[in-house]
C-alpha cells in the first residue's frame, strides 16, 4: 500500500500556537536582557540540548537567528560556567 502524499503546507515562516513553550522562549529571547540556556530550560522543563536544538530549528525553519550576547559579568542570573562565564542569548532577525 503507498502512504498518500501530505498536501504542501503554506509556505512561509510558520506561527506558534497560542501559549505553546515555543511562544514563551521567543518572548524570553526578544527581553532586551536576552535568555540563557538555563533560564529556558527551567521556564520550559526542555534540557539544555533540546533549548539549543530549537535553536537551530528556529534559524533552518524560520529564519530567525538567536545571536549571542556577553558571556560574562552580565547580572542575569544562571549556573555558572568555566571562569564564571555563561552565554545569554537575544533573538536577531537573520538577514
Amino acid at each position: 500500500m503507498v502512504k498518500p502524499v501530505p498536501a504542501p503546507g503554506p509556505a512561509g515562516q510558520r506561527k506558534p500556537r497560542e501559549g505553546a513553550k515555543q511562544q514563551q522562549v521567543l518572548a524570553m529571547l526578544r527581553r532586551p536582557e536576552g535568555a540563557t540556556v538555563v533560564q529556558i530550560a527551567e521556564a520550559t522543563g526542555w534540557q539544555a540540548h533540546t533549548v539549543r536544538g530549537f535553536f537551530a530549528g528556529l534559524k533552518r525553519r524560520q529564519g530567525i537567528a538567536a545571536r549571542l550576547l556577553s558571556g560574562s559579568g552580565r547580572s542575569v542570573p544562571a549556573r555558572k560556567g568555566a571562569k564564571g562565564s555563561y552565554t545569554v542569548y537575544r533573538i536577531t532577525e537573520a538577514g
